[in-house]
């Protein structure tokens, strides 16, 4: 068998990052999409990143949780994350099981994600002018 596309491609688009997810990742292949996210935030200075799981079928707790950390770690390097493309059985499931996304944002697909990250950085914008001592130094 020859190999395929990737699992998994991360795209710059401005001050974000578009990663795709195109098939089902094992537990490693999850920690290595995490590692090599959590990176690139860093690298391109990054303020939004759009995961879009649409192609998934399945999604297992190991890499909802992942996709959480993802989350949190993309927020505590400056940079705000929405899930888009959840499947509608996957959602089914995860509500089933008691599986929500805490805080982490989730929209219908791809171009809702971009509209959710440009609200965003628009209202930070607007709330950072108002308290310019608010950053760490």
């Amino acid at each position: 068998m020859s190999s395929g596309p990737a699992l998994v491609s991360i795209l710059r688009q401005g001050s974000y990052l578009v990663a795709s997810v195109h098939t089902a990742l094992d537990d490693t292949e999850m920690i290595r999409f995490r590692n090599d996210l959590v990176e690139q935030i860093g690298r391109y200075r990054s303020t939004g990143v759009i995961i879009d799981v649409a192609a998934l079928d399945v999604l297992d707790s190991f890499g909802f949780t992942t996709l959480r950390s993802i989350a949190e770690m993309a927020r505590l390097r400056g940079a705000e994350t929405v899930i888009v493309g959840i499947q509608p059985d996957i959602a089914f499931a995860m509500v089933q099981l008691g599986m929500g996304t805490g805080s982490v944002a989730t929209s219908l697909d791809l171009e809702e994600g971009l509209e959710y990250l440009d609200r965003s950085a628009t209202q930070a914008r607007l709330g950072g002018g108002l308290h310019p001592h608010k950053s760490a130094p």
